[in-house]
């Protein structure tokens, strides 16, 4: 798969990710000189958790999960076209699509629930009233997202994963040449 720009690759991720149920987060960025060269994204449940507290008293236990989720992107010189060259798909952990909203990096308030608490703060209207408005917003939100989603469907999201392992066997397929003719 090419990409005219970096943006459109990491979002073309975000929103795979979003559609499957998990985070994302870079790990690594190559620069040569101010352009950037290549990038990791990795699921955020990425690497080892090392905690200060005792496993009996740990309250967030899922944080670090070695996930192997990972793409890596680079720059094609000769064309200025980005390619995602190295797909790794399975996750070590479960991954919830429709719950993607409390993932933190996709946690955002809208305009309209902004302003609400701004005038429910200033009227002095209890914290759990405002959240009251904010879930009727959030069941207002998903109700569209649902309808968008009958037009987009769920066979945008497996198209997208077809593609994903194509591009992850082909890659594996040129590594074995690569290495027999070496």
């Amino acid at each position: 798969m090419t990409f005219n720009t970096l943006e459109d690759t990491t979002k073309f991720y975000k929103d795979y990710s979003k559609a499957v149920g998990f985070s994302t987060r870079i790990r690594s960025t190559n620069k040569k000189g101010n352009k950037i060269k290549n990038q990791l994204i990795t699921c955020s449940k990425e690497g080892k958790w090392k905690s200060k507290i005792s496993p009996t008293e740990r309250t967030n236990p899922s944080a670090g999960l070695n996930c192997p989720t990972r793409i890596y992107i680079h720059i094609l010189k000769d064309i200025g076209v980005w390619i995602i060259s190295k797909v790794v798909l399975h996750h070590s952990h479960s991954c919830f699509a429709n719950q993607v909203e409390m993932l933190k990096q996709y946690r955002k308030l809208s305009m309209s629930v902004r302003c609400t608490i701004e005038n429910n703060e200033e009227a002095g209207i209890r914290p759990s009233k405002t959240y009251q408005s904010y879930v009727v917003e959030k069941r207002h939100e998903k109700l569209h997202q649902e309808r968008s989603a009958e037009c987009f469907g769920t066979r945008g999201c497996k198209r997208i994963r077809e593609i994903l392992i194509k591009n992850e066997r082909e890659e594996s397929e040129f590594l074995f040449r690569a290495q027999t003719r070496g």
